[in-house]
């Protein structure tokens, strides 16, 4: 419950604050190529719940709907903004919406697309499908998708067994300090 109300109260400070430079970003989104500004993917939420996940668009439209690293050349299907969207994490703001709809959490696990069924089913079978997913989480903050998928999972038991207010708040600054130096940022 302290957990939910946190990612509300959090949510709409960080919502007012950004709205304005979230405006902005759109508009340059939708300036610099065809398309709509926010991109909508299906997301795997807590117990398998499907919802709409939106981030400024980074990739051009017709894009397959695969995690980017199982792309064949993710570079080839970038926007003229998209590496510096993805190099800075500013796609991921319209998350916020997410957070406050109570879809998603600051931290847990990143959502699996909804085709990724490697990675929903080692969850389901451990649990972590319990979880409301994260905008940053454990296994997000030890390497992201350079990460085995067996290591993510066990990262992401690790954080199920272990969840405090006080271990979110370390999982948020870790993530703060990551994206500040863009370590481990995907491109």
């Amino acid at each position: 419950m302290m957990k939910r109300l946190m990612d509300v109260f959090l949510g709409l400070m960080l919502g007012l604050i950004l709205l304005l430079p979230g405006v902005f970003m759109a508009l340059a989104v939708r300036l610099t190529s065809k398309g709509p500004a926010l991109y909508w993917s299906d997301r795997v939420g807590r117990d398998q719940r499907l919802f709409k996940m939106p981030k400024f668009r980074s990739m051009q439209v017709g894009t397959p709907e695969l995690a980017t690293h199982l792309l064949e050349s993710p570079a080839a299907h970038l926007t003229r903004l998209g590496p510096w969207l993805r190099k800075t994490s500013v796609d991921e703001l319209p998350q916020l919406w997410s957070i406050i709809k109570g879809d998603m959490s600051f931290v847990g696990p990143r959502p699996a697309l909804f085709n990724q069924h490697d990675l929903i089913d080692l969850r389901q079978e451990r649990g972590i499908d319990r979880l409301i997913p994260g905008l940053t989480g454990w296994a997000q903050v030890n390497g992201r998708d350079e990460l085995p998928l067996l290591q993510k999972v066990e990262l992401e038991l690790y954080y199920l067994k272990h969840q405090s207010l006080a271990f979110d708040a370390k999982i948020l600054w870790i993530t703060l300090i990551k994206v500040l130096r863009r370590d481990s940022v995907s491109h």
